[in-house]
């Protein structure tokens, strides 16, 4: 499992500036380390000085103590060991305060600095050390071997601990670049997860509105002439039976013809493969709403839709309801895409719908003019009489027809207006690209 930057700074349990216990107790074991040595060498130091051999302990010990703040303060820990190297002690010190220095985040002059100060050092007391050995015959080199022996003494001391700092410095940025980079791309990967969510939920929406639209417009208009024949034939009924059989035989084929289109388009809907995705393992929820959205709308789309030769069929289905209707083409003739002609056919039908809801028994009149790269379309009604037979219909209205045109038209890049007439009817105009 990977220990993001979040966790390892949340991590972070020890006491003062440690940043665990287990560093706090190692710290703690060196530092007491140091002040046993330091202690033992401060005997041999107040011999050489000439001070009470308490004062010279008492000395090792404070100067020993100061690795404890090691990991805090470096540089002083570093500096301490280089000021006690005349008096031959501070070695355990001198060699954890250079690994910790090198280990830090100092710039690298710093660092290059201090090692340099403390191998100059080093070089002088073991040169100075070495001398007094073999003068006092503790050694029996020759004196060529001298500096020889102080160099090879003095890089043993300083060089290790100071390139092994510089590793573990170098690997623990790495870590921590490393930690940075999973924060980031965790951070990133749930963004992209959340975008993916709200991508899928704006599709699923998306062709809801898309589904209902299409039923809206598959029914509704049958429903309304349903409705329409039907006010007519409980007017008709009594008075004119031959009229009144006719008006049945309408409504039959109407509610025949609505029924048809529902199932058609259900079974279209039911055949898409969108649920296929959510049976496989490992598949985002997100993932399988875009999958489910994009197969409904494959779905709509690949339907056999009306197409603008229906437009007489349609035109006549409202006059059979009662309603004039008035139709004019201009252009040549031709053919569109099926969702161009789909689009078209609708916009007309929902208007007419709309007449008969609103408007019933007023005159109306379709306008579908073929241009170079357009096609428009214009339904208006004329003021309503005052009583129509089938105003008693009270046909209901749920406001989504005009709204439903709109966004037809505007997804396929086309203009839509609508609104009163001064004559105090109601227009519906369009006009789509051809292509």
């Amino acid at each position: 499992m990977t220990t993001t930057g979040e966790d390892h700074a949340a991590a972070r349990t020890g006491p003062w500036w440690w940043a665990r216990w287990r560093t706090a107790l190692l710290d703690i074991g060196l530092a007491f380390g140091s002040v046993l040595e330091c202690a033992v060498e401060g005997v041999d130091f107040a011999g050489d000085a000439g001070i009470p051999v308490a004062a010279g302990v008492v000395f090792g010990v404070l100067a020993g103590a100061a690795l404890l703040v090691r990991r805090k303060w470096p540089i002083a820990v570093v500096l301490v060991s280089i000021a006690i190297t005349p008096a031959q002690m501070g070695y355990l010190m001198g060699i954890v305060g250079l690994y910790t220095l090198a280990a830090s985040e100092l710039p690298r002059r710093i660092i290059g600095s201090l090692a340099g100060m403390s191998f100059v050092g080093m070089l002088i007391v073991m040169f100075v050390r070495v001398r007094q050995s073999m003068e006092t015959g503790e050694s029996d080199l020759g004196s060529w071997s001298v500096p020889f022996a102080a160099i090879a003494i003095s890089i043993g001391l300083t060089a290790p601990p100071l390139l092994l700092g510089l590793y573990v410095g170098a690997r623990r940025r790495l870590m921590e670049s490393l930690r940075e980079r999973a924060d980031s791309l965790e951070r990133e990967l749930q963004l992209l997860a959340e975008r993916a969510e709200e991508r899928a939920e704006w599709a699923r929406n998306e062709e809801r509105t898309r589904i209902a639209r299409e039923m809206h417009d598959v029914v509704a208009h049958r429903v309304s002439l349903m409705v329409v024949h039907a006010a007519a034939l409980q007017a008709v009924a009594r008075k004119d039976p031959e009229k009144a059989v006719k008006n049945a035989a309408l409504v039959g084929d109407m509610g025949r013809q609505a029924l048809t289109e529902l199932r058609e388009m259900l079974g279209v809907l039911r055949s898409g493969d969108g649920g296929s995705g959510v049976r496989q393992a490992g598949v985002p929820l997100a993932a399988v709403g875009v999958a489910a959205a994009a197969a409904a709308s494959r779905a709509v789309e690949e339907s056999d839709g009306p197409c603008l030769s229906e437009l007489e069929e349609l035109i006549g289905q409202s006059a059979a309801a009662g309603m004039v209707v008035d139709l004019s083409v201009e252009g040549d003739v031709r053919s569109y895409a099926g969702e161009i002609e789909q689009t078209a056919y609708r916009v007309v039908q929902e208007a007419l719908t709309n007449v008969h809801k609103h408007a019933a028994g007023a005159k109306t009149h379709v306008r579908l003019a073929h241009r170079g790269s357009e096609i428009a379309m214009q339904v208006e009604n004329e003021p309503p009489p005052e009583v129509s037979v089938a105003s008693s219909a009270r046909l209901p209205s749920g406001g989504n027809g005009l709204v439903g045109m709109k966004e037809r038209v505007a997804a396929l890049g086309g203009v839509f207006v609508s609104g009163p007439t001064d004559a105090g009817g109601f227009r519906v105009s369009a006009v789509i690209p051809a292509s």
